[in-house]
């Protein structure tokens, strides 16, 4: 497989991140679990004139095998606004390479769940196998607290903030994106909410000096002007779950015996539509494609 000399100009991952710095905005990078999701996130950003990034946890190319990755890249083949299709949270090196089958545009390489010298060692690997075939990365340095589909393996280890000397060592790698462990948690805050630490992601932002983008992960629970606050930090992708999947579930629960099935989808996927639209007036990316 020959790739371009100027791959990264040209990976579509890269190109909606890269304006999304320039322009000082964030953008949604959301999970998907069925095709109402893929269907409604796509239309959300038609609709919001957005660039959008979606994302799948690693048990979508099991499932089905791929099915769902390859479906979301029929959904954005034709579309007139950016969108990139993002594997999240990849923690197996065999499912990485089965992943670079895929239509897959940046992968995140996890490999947090390991000590910091084999992290760093596993992610310079994959990072290099990735660029190889044009895909873009993301990486982890430090640990991000808690669990989530696709995160299990890293629940129950010990949270730590990402220092400036671990932000450099994964910049080494040739990772395309960072993920820094600034306070975020995965999945559910608790009754106290985020406790993120400003101060140290500043430090980060000023030491990485724009080499390479920023991801926020753990946005569960987040309110608007705190989103507002973490894409003034330095934010560009911005990954969301249950912050654009909320009401899809509310209404599903509420209405799945009171309507046809083909209703229930259609309806579905409109409250998905609606939420992420709202998001990513929120986050100031929509009328940005």
């Amino acid at each position: 497989m020959t790739i371009s000399p100027n791959w990264r100009s040209e990976n579509k991952h890269l190109q909606i991140l890269e304006a999304a710095e320039k322009g000082k905005y964030g953008v949604i990078a959301a999970i998907a679990y069925n095709i109402e999701q893929i269907i409604g996130l796509v239309d959300a950003a038609k609709k919001a004139r957005s660039p959008l990034i979606l994302q799948f946890f690693p048990w979508a190319i099991t499932f089905g095998d791929g099915i769902l990755i390859k479906t979301a890249a029929e959904a954005v083949r034709n579309c007139d606004v950016p969108i990139s299709i993002h594997l999240d949270h990849a923690q197996n090196e065999e499912l990485i390479k089965k992943a670079m089958q895929l239509p897959f545009d940046s992968i995140m390489v996890d490999m947090s769940h390991y000590e910091k010298e084999e992290n760093l060692a596993k992610t310079a690997r994959l990072v290099k196998l990735c660029h190889e075939r044009g895909i873009a990365t993301e990486a982890e340095p430090g640990r991000i607290e808690g669990g989530e589909d696709g995160v299990m393996d890293t629940e129950g280890l010990e949270g730590s903030k990402t220092t400036p000397e671990e932000a450099e060592e994964f910049v080494a790698t040739g990772v395309d994106a960072l993920a820094p462990a600034f306070g975020n948690v995965h999945g559910e805050y608790g009754k106290i909410g985020p406790q993120l630490d400003f101060a140290r992601l500043s430090q980060l932002r000023k030491v990485l000096n724009g080499r390479v983008r920023l991801a926020l992960h753990g946005t569960n629970g987040f309110m608007p002007e705190l989103m507002k606050q973490c894409i003034a930090a330095g934010m560009n992708k911005i990954n969301v779950n249950r912050l654009v999947l909320d009401d899809y579930y509310e209404h599903l629960y509420a209405t799945v015996e009171k309507v046809p099935h083909t209703t229930l989808m259609e309806q579905g996927v409109q409250q998905v539509v609606d939420l992420t639209v709202s998001w990513m007036n929120i986050c100031g990316s929509a009328g940005q494609a």
